[in-house]
């Protein structure tokens, strides 16, 4: 039987709002992982069958089949295909489930998933502003909740009062993905998966761009307890609990571990087990607790025996929450930081944390890791990996 083996994985650093990235088109920050992909692994592109790739702001640069864009900026052959995937923050994690279930029924021999967002140059809700954005948050949803409107930081709220969270333990966890994702920073762990990239500098120079740049230090629970809450008077939910608005891509290479062997290559990590569920369309964010779920009843596994969880940190609640719900163990997930500190570049957002837990994976020798995260409209994937 085919198995669907992730060869390895690759993402540019994440670039904060306006920061290194913002001047560069989300083609050629495509493109440069890609060739990083071929350049790491000695992959010969026109072997690839297709390149499914996540993005959500469809529009302006990332308009017009960003997939396929991305594959001829590369210089791969003309032959190659590629396919742009939107499930929202999920975009990318649902590519790679693709890739693998392509892989898997022998219609792939070879893909490549993987996403990216230059939310600097086209911001979240763009395409939803560009017209009807359709009956999803009318009134028969809305209405359960006894509200007129909808956005995603007083979802986040109503996640937190369900679960007893409060704004002191939200902030302490954004401080902890600060302080984790330093750490990780410090200590090279995120050398082996980023490929430095050439970014303008001052005047008409250009510089490497090699590390994350939304990471701050030397927060303090006192000064976050100062922040205003962007989305209501009164609200916990804050820009030090939440994640960045951010820019970056990242890409994996997926095959099976028979084609694999042939190529000389060894994979990484085989993709166990992939779902995806939906849930409440207004508390969306509680995604993937049900996801988790689904992912655990359909490996056969229990949570003990995952060692590593990734689950974004779109807000602080969004995790605490899950934790509070799997009664999980706090120092297995995110251990090198999420998305409030790294950042949150939606369309590439689940290809970064697959590329950060795969190498984590392989760097500490933990057998089973986990990966989900909430998705507008109300969806979740979740996605299991076992070290090979």
């Amino acid at each position: 039987m085919r198995d669907a083996v992730i060869v390895d994985a690759v993402r540019t650093p994440v670039g904060k709002r306006d920061g290194a990235l913002s001047r560069m088109h989300a083609v050629a920050v495509s493109a440069h992982v890609l060739g990083a992909l071929t350049e790491r692994t000695g992959l010969d592109p026109g072997l690839v069958d297709d390149v499914i790739w996540g993005c959500v702001g469809t529009l302006g640069m990332q308009a017009g089949c960003i997939a396929r864009s991305a594959v001829l900026a590369a210089g791969w052959p003309e032959h190659v295909p590629g396919v742009t995937v939107d499930r929202q923050c999920g975009s990318s994690q649902q590519a790679v489930h693709q890739a693998a279930a392509g892989v898997i029924s022998g219609q792939y021999d070879i893909a490549v998933a993987g996403g990216v967002e230059m939310m600097s140059v086209i911001p979240l809700g763009a395409a939803a502003r560009a017209g009807d954005y359709g009956p999803i948050y009318g009134p028969q949803v809305l209405g359960r909740y006894n509200i007129d409107r909808y956005d995603q930081g007083r979802g986040a709220q109503m996640i937190a009062d369900e679960y007893g969270i409060t704004r002191t333990e939200m902030d302490q966890h954004g401080l902890d993905s600060h302080a984790r994702a330093a750490a990780a920073t410090d200590a090279g762990r995120f050398t082996g998966q980023i490929a430095p990239i050439e970014v303008a500098g001052p005047g008409d120079s250009t510089r490497i761009f090699d590390t994350d740049e939304g990471i701050r230090r030397g927060g303090t629970l006192e000064k976050l307890a100062t922040l205003p809450s962007p989305f209501a008077e009164g609200s916990d939910i804050t820009a030090g609990n939440a994640s960045q608005v951010s820019d970056g891509s990242a890409a994996l290479l997926v095959t099976t571990s028979d084609i694999a062997r042939t190529h000389g290559w060894r994979p990484v990590a085989r993709i166990h087990t992939a779902v995806v569920t939906g849930t409440d369309p207004v508390t969306i964010l509680k995604g993937p607790i049900p996801a988790t779920a689904l992912a655990l009843k359909k490996s056969g596994l229990t949570l003990d025996q995952i060692e590593t969880y990734e689950i974004n940190e779109a807000f602080a609640a969004v995790s605490l929450a899950w934790l509070r719900e799997t009664g999980a163990d706090y120092t297995r997930m995110n251990p090198n930081g999420g998305a409030m500190a790294i950042g949150h570049p939606v369309g590439g957002s689940g290809a970064r944390l697959m590329t950060t837990m795969v190498h984590h994976m392989r760097d500490e020798g933990i057998r089973y890791g986990l990966q989900s995260m909430c998705e507008g409209g109300g969806m979740a994937n979740a996605t299991i990996l076992e070290l090979l």
